[in-house]
């Protein structure tokens, strides 16, 4: 997927700004894909040179005139056919993930730190999903296919958070029992306390 295909789906909801589409990434599609403003900038320009998107100038008394920005035919086209292609699964890259594999080397309690600082990191963004999700979906169905999209992407994220956040939990229990280097810490996977 590229910025691009990102940008192009978030058109179909309804024209905006370049500001707006920033603000759109910064509370919703910005949760499973980064970009920053400078860089949706760019993509606009090069998305309106390709003709998959339109910009209309509003006339503003007192700021500077805005670009609102619409889909094109083509640029429909565009998103459809991407949205054709098969998905890629995304790969992950996180240093702590590697700091666990090398934990025979390295000191546990800056690694204990950086657990408790990441538990509560998920445990804010699953916070954050739940209201989204009692706010957007009181009931918790969904009206339209839009609608549809958005609350399973919702439930996917709270679901990913609070399965992070109960990896932290289980690997900084797993550490304050480790007595020592050669220390065994039995885990079994799924048996955890209220887990199942």
């Amino acid at each position: 997927m590229a910025l691009g295909d990102a940008i192009l789906a978030c058109l179909t909801e309804r024209p905006m700004t370049g500001y707006e589409l920033a603000k759109t990434f910064d509370s919703s599609i910005g949760f499973f894909w980064k970009a920053d403003h400078q860089q949706i900038y760019r993509e606009l320009s090069k998305l309106r040179d390709r003709g998959y998107i339109q910009g209309r100038e509003v006339v503003q008394t007192g700021k500077p005139n805005k670009l609102i920005y619409t889909l094109t035919p083509e640029g429909r086209t565009a998103l459809r056919h991407w949205a054709a292609r098969p998905s890629t699964p995304p790969s992950i890259k996180d240093d702590l993930l590697v700091r666990l594999h090398a934990l025979d080397s390295v000191d546990i309690e800056p690694m204990r730190t950086d657990l408790m600082a990441r538990l509560e990191h998920h445990r804010d963004r699953h916070a954050n999903y739940e209201r989204i999700l009692k706010k957007r979906f009181p009931d918790g169905t969904a009206e339209g296919r839009l609608d549809l999209g958005n609350l399973l992407l919702l439930r996917l994220g709270a679901r990913h958070e609070q399965m992070v956040a109960d990896f932290c939990e289980e690997a900084l229990s797993a550490l304050s029992t480790m007595s020592g280097k050669a220390a065994v810490v039995p885990i079994e996977d799924g048996k955890r306390e209220g887990k199942g």
